[in-house]
């Protein structure tokens, strides 16, 4: 039995039926190990040394929860997952420096802190341009513009977003191209991302688990809904297990190695077609989906990954 702690958000925001985070920990709970939750702000320092402010986890009342909590030292813990949903705001790094500290301790810290900071779930992507579309990422909107004209079909997205907000598909009859890139530029301020358009959405937006740099044998395609550019479950897509297919598999490989060197333990790469599109190491979701509709447990494999 081994003490884990669990950073997740609000309980009471979290969806119980499909929540990852809440898998992870009734599979824990299941391998016979204790296991405690909090929020960002019960992390502290005092006298140099990190501290939480932790509630155990208690599967038959959550999400409710003691009322008390346990103070301990972050050594106290053998293993920590950052499971807070981005922004990637300030609130979210600083989180991040605090577990470098963690690190230092001998926490096994899933994912990386150093790694979440320096690899930006979108354009990280970069980092593998022979695997990608055809993609800018500017502030001016005079450049996005010109790679419309080129591409004629276009995905613009923030840097920071998940879930699918804020995503904007543009095509030739978009004649609203000018206010929406000065909402999303912040009059040329804000840095955005846009990509080549890929049709093969309409197939599904792959959500691959990779876990300790192997993948797992099945994606989740996100089906986006009728009249929907965006496979993302949280915008209504319909999310269907599939196997891998052999371009997955290499794209999935080539990624997942190069991210279990960066200490990326857990991670959910997300394909269109042949097309890497983005890379998730905050938060990954879709273990749920996978478990329920394949009968093979990615939650398990993530805790055993904890021995």
């Amino acid at each position: 039995m081994i003490p884990i702690l669990f950073i997740i958000d609000p309980p009471q925001s979290l969806q119980l039926k499909k929540d990852s985070t809440l898998a992870l920990m009734k599979e824990a709970v299941k391998q016979n190990h204790e296991v405690f939750f909090c929020l960002q702000h019960d992390l502290y320092i005092d006298a140099n040394q990190l501290f939480c402010r932790a509630y155990r986890f208690e599967l038959d009342i959550f999400p409710k929860h003691a009322k008390t909590y346990e103070t301990h030292p972050i050594s106290f813990f053998h293993a920590l997952f950052m499971r807070k949903d981005p922004p990637v705001d300030q609130a979210y790094l600083y989180t991040t420096y605090l577990l470098d500290i963690a690190e230092k301790s001998n926490v096994k810290v899933f994912n990386k802190p150093s790694s979440i900071r320096s690899w930006n779930e979108k354009i990280s992507i970069l980092q593998f341009d022979t695997l990608i579309p055809k993609t800018l990422v500017t502030a001016n909107p005079e450049i996005v513009k010109q790679f419309f004209k080129d591409h004629g079909d276009i995905i613009l997205k923030p840097l920071d977003g998940m879930g699918g907000k804020n995503i904007f598909r543009v095509s030739e009859f978009e004649k609203n191209l000018n206010v929406i890139l000065e909402i999303m530029t912040n009059h040329g301020h804000q840095m955005i991302m846009a990509q080549q358009y890929i049709p093969e959405i309409k197939w599904g937006d792959k959500r691959i688990v990779i876990i300790e740099g192997n993948p797992f044998p099945y994606a989740l395609a996100r089906i986006p809904k009728e009249g929907e550019t965006r496979g993302n479950l949280a915008s209504g897509g319909q999310g269907v297990a599939q196997a891998l297919s052999k371009r997955d598999m290499e794209i999935a490989t080539i990624v997942g190695k190069k991210l279990l060197n960066e200490g990326l333990h857990f991670v959910g790469i997300d394909v269109i077609g042949d097309y890497l599109t983005e890379i998730n190491v905050t938060s990954p979701t879709g273990i749920v989906e996978l478990f329920e509709q394949t009968k093979q447990n990615p939650a398990e494999l993530i805790i055993n990954a904890l021995h």
